[in-house]
């Protein structure tokens, strides 16, 4: 028996078929990137953040209980200072915004 020509719905179920993948990988896809590469991003932000706040409570903590029971301020001072060093090293690795015509 010979092979049979495709009828007109599988043609055209084909086609169709080839359309929406085209559609995926085209479109579909790199909004799903985005997306994922965003709610990630976020993912990411949040848990530095909670990470540097325990860190600065527990450094808090330690200073003032178990170094320097009777003067928190030199907690503060010392903390403070880490943080201005931190700081004045991130505004000095900044790159000025290229001037535009």
């Amino acid at each position: 028996m010979p092979p049979k020509e495709p009828d007109v719905v599988d043609r055209v179920l084909d086609t169709l078929d080839n359309y929406l993948d085209l559609l995926h990988d085209r479109v579909l896809r790199p909004i799903f990137l985005v997306g994922r590469t965003i709610a990630f991003g976020f993912f990411l932000v949040l848990v530095a953040i909670v990470v540097v706040v325990t860190l600065l409570v527990g450094a808090v903590r330690l200073l003032n209980v178990y170094l320097f029971s009777a003067h928190e301020w030199i907690t503060y001072l010392i903390l403070g200072t880490i943080l201005i060093g931190v700081g004045l090293v991130a505004w000095r690795q900044r790159r000025p915004v290229t001037l535009r015509k």
